[in-house]
């Protein structure tokens, strides 16, 4: 292939009915029509039912040539042998050109592939017998990115640039733009993958930019935007530049921003987040979610929702898909509990330890979303539909751990109150365990359909007993690994890791984009 050439602004006519199939000359009447109007045709398309014929002429042609073709079939109009003409307006031609595409097999998958990754919907088709041209018709608003997703096919086969929006640039987004800063080089020189920031925002601020934001300044620039965040206009903007290969990254925890992700993914944008609330709503929504990204054939990626850099959903994924039967799941799914756990012992007071995870960013804003197992939760939910059980939130069965008052007062300061005035009870139920040379493990289990979580204590003789810092610990018992369960292992919480989760996911996605 040696070109890519394109027209900017063409109406595409059609002329079908029953009347056209097998009736000589046909084609000819039409555009001998076409030639003595004046109307110039620049591209022809006809299946071979015969039932119909398209055509594309300039916007200032179309309602001559529609014109000139209604008075040649009229008898036909009449009869209803054929339909009115029917004009598409707003279209565009694209079109690869050259002497090596001729018997060259894979050329015109390469080319649609190319399109419908990008979510960019061909209208019509022509190509001549030579191979020397592919000409497609896309809605006009496509042809830029038609254009530059042909080009990267085609003439960039060894670079592949990908354009992200990223909403949240706190401790989690702003490490993960510092991972992609610093891996640019190698990614660029080793991978031949490109990383541009197309979009950026925080609560307060918001900036586009299509040749990519500046990584070494992005934060210089975003409080230098006039441009206040809204999700709206973020989702719009994203629309609007309507850019290949994106990707939207969701790096907060806002029932807000996942309300939009079916819209996100319904305009082609692939979707990578760690954040949970989407993947654990209900399971209608879920669903929703997955159907619009494969209509579309984008992605909605959330391994970071269950344990951060650990491939958790993926070997779960790859156990399932390569026909092995899940038995039981097993898994200490919380890094900030694992921490708090783990560090329990005799002369620390419980609630200083909550105090010093959250010190360290292990917990979410509020300790309660961790300690009430509504975080470990949502992450098993997740897993049983990632296993193909249709649960809900109310399904799975939780141990409460914390004393009523301490879910009952409003701020987190009143928490720590409440939880200072049981730490002598939280002493008591690890001593005891402690006795029997056990100790205690918040787990989450999953065993044919039924979904429980709650505290229990172990000994040395099970991988549990041996977790430390804040490491999430899984165990998959299966037909295969039944007798010695496979066990996912390592830091299950911190900015670090999940940022690196959220840019190995990015990049898996890169790969898989394009063809």
């Amino acid at each position: 292939m040696k070109g890519i050439s394109s027209i900017n602004d063409i109406c595409l006519l059609t002329l079908e009915g029953s009347g056209l199939f097998g009736v000589p000359g046909i084609a000819a009447r039409l555009f001998g029509a076409m030639a003595q109007a004046g109307a110039n045709v620049v591209l022809i398309t006809q299946g071979s039912s015969e039932s119909s014929i398209t055509f594309a002429v300039s916007p200032t042609q179309a309602a001559l040539a529609k014109k000139a073709a209604e008075k040649e079939f009229a008898h036909e109009l009449r009869t209803g042998l054929v339909e009115p003409l029917k004009i598409e307006n707003n279209l565009s031609v694209v079109a690869i050109v050259g002497e090596g595409m001729r018997y060259m097999p894979g050329i015109s998958g390469r080319l649609f592939r190319a399109l419908g990754k990008n979510g960019i919907n061909v209208v019509a088709i022509a190509q001549g017998s030579s191979e020397l041209n592919i000409s497609v018709v896309v809605p006009a608003a496509d042809e830029t990115k038609a254009l530059n997703a042909i080009h990267e096919a085609f003439f960039l086969s060894d670079t592949k640039t990908l354009h992200l929006f990223i909403v949240g640039v706190g401790l989690i987004g702003s490490t993960l733009l510092e991972q992609i800063r610093r891996q640019a080089p190698f990614l660029r020189e080793k991978r031949g993958l490109e990383i541009k920031i197309a979009g950026l925002s925080n609560s307060r601020r918001m900036i586009f930019a299509e040749d990519g934001i500046d990584q070494e300044n992005w934060k210089t620039a975003l409080e230098q935007s006039d441009e206040q965040f809204s999700m709206p206009r973020f989702a719009e903007q994203m629309e609007a530049l309507n850019l290949p290969n994106a990707i939207f990254l969701d790096n907060t925890a806002s029932e807000e921003v996942t309300h939009f992700y079916e819209r996100i993914l319904d305009a082609s944008i692939s979707i990578s987040t760690p954040n949970k609330l989407a993947a654990s709503s209900t399971y209608a929504q879920y669903r929703r979610l997955q159907q619009v990204a494969d209509k579309r054939g984008v992605l909605w990626r959330y391994e970071t929702n269950v344990g951060a850099g650990l491939p958790i959903i993926t070997t779960l994924n790859d156990l399932i898909h390569s026909g092995d039967r899940i038995i039981r799941i097993e898994g200490v799914l919380s890094g900030t509990l694992s921490y708090i756990f783990n560090n329990f012992r005799a002369g620390v007071r419980f609630s200083d330890i909550v105090k010093a995870a959250q010190r360290l960013g292990l917990t979410e804003p509020d300790p309660r979303d961790d300690l009430s197992g509504a975080d470990v939760r949502r992450k098993l939910l997740i897993l049983a539909r990632e296993t193909g059980l249709p649960l809900e939130t109310h399904d799975i069965a939780v141990e409460q751990i914390l004393p009523h008052l301490c879910l009952a007062v409003h701020t987190v300061e009143e928490f720590y109150g409440e939880l200072e005035k049981h730490d002598a009870d939280f002493e008591t139920r690890r001593a005891t365990a402690a006795a029997s040379g056990q100790v205690l493990r918040l787990v989450a289990k999953l065993e044919g359909s039924q979904a429980t979580i709650g505290l229990q204590a172990f000994g040395p003789e099970h991988p549990f007993y041996f977790l430390d810092g804040s490491d999430n610990m899984v165990a998959f018992t299966t037909e295969r690994y039944r007798e010695r369960p496979l066990v996912v292992r390592g830091p299950g919480a911190g900015a670090e890791v999940t940022a690196a989760g959220v840019f190995a996911e990015v990049i898996g996605m890169g790969n898989a984009m394009g063809g």
